[in-house]
């Protein structure tokens, strides 16, 4: 899988307090660009904690559930488009199927 916007990985750890991120966020960013998903299951498959929501929007759980990612998908292009990167008490502050950045 291609990752867009993995500069937005960097801005969150690079702020006071998310250091301890950076490994864990890292490794799922070079985990996932060795996938070839193709559908939903195939994601499920690979992290079945995956969630799925509207706007073709999936959730990761990373480390434990400490920290959540939200990308968009595109299957055909074979591309994540990272559209929020933040702990679990960040993520539930927000709507999933709508936030479009950090």
């Amino acid at each position: 899988m291609r990752i867009i916007a993995k500069s937005r990985l960097h801005k969150y750890w690079e702020i006071r307090g998310n250091e301890k991120s950076e490994p864990y966020l890292a490794e799922w960013y070079h985990f996932c660009l060795k996938q070839d998903w193709h559908t939903a299951q195939d994601i499920k498959n690979t992290f079945g904690s995956a969630s799925f929501v509207a706007n073709n929007r999936v959730v990761f759980n990373v480390k434990g559930n400490d920290y959540r990612i939200i990308c968009a998908l595109d299957y055909t292009r074979q591309a994540l488009f990272i559209k929020f990167v933040g702990t679990h008490k960040e993520y539930n502050k927000i709507k999933a199927n709508e936030v479009e950045r950090l």
